[in-house]
């Protein structure tokens, strides 16, 4: 039985698209403005349209979030946030929608009274995530799209906390979040709104040994998600608002699919055939897919063809268009005019407030004096029908009663002005309880000026996923620390594996800290649950963690450990890396698509950065090995061939499930040491992922300062993205 405050929510990617989707039934509309939104190529609303839009679904009852999904630079948070939101935030903007860790404190601090969701974008794949953005004050976690029913319906019932999930239209290859492949190719940045979709783009796959074994082909292209059939399975798992994808799709293609949803949802029993087939003519790429609400993977998910965008039923599209697009509810009103001799003339109108508790708002204006009439005399009829004028404006009048007397005269220009005020009287009434008048002005932000460390002396840290790396690293004395990745250790001995390990890079001399997974998933937490205990006792130097989830276990489970994050938990702006530090992480890593110039000019006491490695540009839920060959469960590397016959490193992560696609050649900043720690950045890390011990033998010789070749780019530390 779904709820009745079941929440659906609709895209809209302009005016006219909003409109529409109000019309066709949503409960709910995200847009985005003219900054800081993750879709920078939508036709996104101007300041003016979004003032009228908040207006707009406010007097009908409905609610407008407003997407701020990006990564803030420090320029931007400091210089740009307050201002763009305040006008937002007086009107009454019921949400944002955020990416960044430190725009939720910068909002709750000069916007307390904003509620926040969190963005698909933060990559929220688990209950201890869910946990931690909860005790933030965050009101509505937006759930990774490849997380399964029951792991929804676990994080309800764990956090209770307000969760919103996709339930129709594009899906992401990668993890959202968790893709800087259109921004290592291109400079486009998914992080900051501006994804190219390489994605989208075919490849060969080759195996270990670079012998093809799937001719070239969209591997890396989803199927569009349509959940229709899954509403009441999402709504028993406690999903409260269901996410219809699409900013930039067309008025009709959003109107129509939130009709058939809006029927559903009231009608509570299983789509019809006809529907079903209505859904896929609106708009589908290569069919629709199901399969994330009830397994990790599948090949069945991919389309492997070009997935170009289809609509077959032009004859649809236009029903839906005239249907809903171009229309403009208006909203019932009564009213009664009184029109006395010697006396002004009266307006009194009312409407009832669309929300949770229904109201009556009541209002009145007065006009100019009643005349005796010289000539013609007013009539009734003529009365009702000026009055009734209402046209563009939000209301209508169901009920008029007009008293008026015999033998007066009012001229046409003072009868229009009074219909004129009254209905603008009213809707500044009814949207009056929306408005904020508490204003908290931004405090003046003084320029960063990063403390530097007492100590000058370069710390160098290597990041293994092989235990052969681990032992090539443990010969080069430049390096103090090894991070060793979880998923070195099988599950069996994991405790024991790792512990060997552990002394062995203590026997070397150096300190040893534990690498999680990217991604922490419900299989993945029980599995680190069970060990908790033991792994408390081995006498690890630190974690580091690479997600939400990660943050909430390790300092929930590990009160007295070195936590450092990785450089997917984003710290573009200080106020970012000052909320990570608040939650115990006491190092960051400088994010990766920062340029030099923004390097120089963030807070980087304690934070390190990666000198050396091939930069992941996808994590993913599939699997190309699965869904080329087959599931064996042995981790591997295998390859995908772009249409330039690049080749990038594919390497499948069984324990924990999922897929990293790194860059061709790795990134390089040998050389550069001297000038990182001018930015105060002592702790420089070399990141080692496909490298054979032989190469590995040939970077730490490069570190030692021998005249080696290296094929290497200085990436986004030179070019950065916009």
């Amino acid at each position: 039985m779904l709820r009745e405050n079941f929440e659906l929510l609709a895209p809209a990617g302009s005016f006219e698209i909003l409109k529409a989707v109000i019309e066709a039934g949503a409960d709910a509309v995200y847009v985005g403005g003219s900054k800081y939104g993750a879709r920078a190529y939508a036709n996104n609303f101007s300041e003016e349209e979004l003032l009228e839009a908040i207006d707009y679904v406010h007097l009908r009852g409905k609610k407008l979030f407003l997407t701020v999904n990006t990564l803030f630079k420090n320029d931007e948070l400091n210089e740009g946030l307050y201002e763009y939101l305040l006008p937002y935030y007086r009107r009454g903007l019921d949400a944002v929608i955020v990416q960044d860790f430190g725009v939720i404190a910068y909002i709750q601090e000069h916007f307390p009274e904003l509620p926040i969701h969190t963005s698909t974008q933060m990559t929220v794949t688990g209950v201890e995530g869910a946990r931690l953005l909860k005790e933030l004050g965050v009101e509505r976690v937006v759930l990774a799209r490849e997380l399964s029913i029951d792991e929804m319906k676990a994080i309800h019932e764990e956090t209770g906390v307000e969760l919103e999930a996709f339930i129709h239209g594009a899906l992401c290859y990668s993890y959202s979040g968790q893709c800087l492949f259109s921004s290592m190719l291109g400079g486009r940045s998914g992080n900051r709104g501006r994804c190219a979709q390489p994605c989208r783009l075919p490849y060969a796959v080759l195996d270990n040994k670079k012998k093809e074994v799937k001719k070239e082909s969209y591997v890396l292209s989803l199927k569009d998600l349509c959940g229709i059939e899954y509403l009441s399975r999402l709504r028993e798992a406690g999903v409260y608002s269901l996410k219809i994808e699409g900013r930039m799709k067309q008025a009709s293609y959003a109107a129509g699919v939130v009709s058939y949803y809006r029927k559903y949802i009231d009608l509570e029993k299983n789509i019809s055939k006809e529907d079903m087939q209505h859904l896929y003519e609106l708009g589908n790429r290569c069919g629709f897919t199901q399969e994330y609400f009830h397994q990790k993977n599948d090949k069945s998910m991919i389309t492997f063809e070009k997935p170009s965008y289809e609509k077959s039923n032009e004859a649809l599209h236009s029903e839906i268009e005239s249907k809903y697009v171009g229309k403009k509810s208006q909203i019932p009103a009564t009213g009664t005019v009184i029109i006395k001799k010697g006396q002004p003339l009266k307006f009194y109108a009312s409407a009832n407030v669309c929300d949770n508790e229904p109201s009556t708002i009541v209002v009145s204006v007065t006009g100019g004096e009643v005349l005796e009439a010289k000539n013609k005399p007013l009539e009734l009829i003529d009365v009702r029908e000026r009055m009734n004028k209402t046209g563009e404006t939000s209301f209508y009048f169901i009920e008029l009663e007009i008293q008026l007397d015999e033998g007066v005269f009012v001229p046409n220009g003072a009868l229009n002005q009074l219909r004129r005020d009254v209905l603008a009287e009213l809707e500044e009434k009814l949207l009056e309880k929306y408005f904020r008048k508490t204003e908290f002005k931004a405090e003046e932000n003084a320029e960063c000026v990063a403390k530097i460390d007492k100590n000058n002396d370069k710390a160098y840290i290597a990041a293994c996923e092989t235990m052969e790396q681990v032992d090539k690293c443990l010969e080069c004395k430049k390096l103090s620390t090894i991070y060793v990745d979880s998923q070195i250790f099988g599950q069996k001995d994991f405790i024991f594996e790792l512990s060997e390990c552990i002394n062995k890079i203590h026997d070397a001399g150096k300190t040893v800290a534990l690498r999680l997974p990217v991604i922490f998933r419900k299989h993945t937490a029980e599995f680190f649950e069970s060990v908790s205990s033991e792994l408390k006792n081995l006498p690890l130097d630190g974690m580091v963690v690479r997600n939400y989830e990660e943050i909430h276990f390790v300092s929930t489970h590990f009160p007295h450990m070195l936590i450092i994050g990785d450089h997917n938990l984003y710290s573009y702006n200080d106020v970012a890396k000052e909320s990570y530090e608040k939650q115990g992480v006491a190092y960051t890593t400088v994010p990766l698509e920062l340029n030099q110039r923004e390097v120089r000019g963030r807070d980087n006491k304690n934070s390190e950065m990666v000198i050396y490695g091939h930069y992941p540009l996808m994590v993913t839920a599939n699997c190309v090995h699965k869904n080329t060959l087959n599931c064996d469960k042995t981790p591997g590397i295998m390859y995908l061939k772009d249409r330039y016959n690049v080749l990038f490193p594919i390497k499948n992560f069984c324990g924990a499930c999922y897929n990293v696609i790194y860059n061709s050649v790795p990134t390089c900043l040998f050389g550069e040491q001297d000038k990182l720690i001018e930015m105060n950045i002592h702790r420089m890390r070399l990141d080692f992922t496909i490298e054979s011990g032989e190469d590995i033998t040939k970077v730490l010789a490069k570190l030692e300062g021998y005249e080696v070749e290296i094929e290497g780019t200085k990436g986004h530390y030179k070019r950065g993205v916009e």
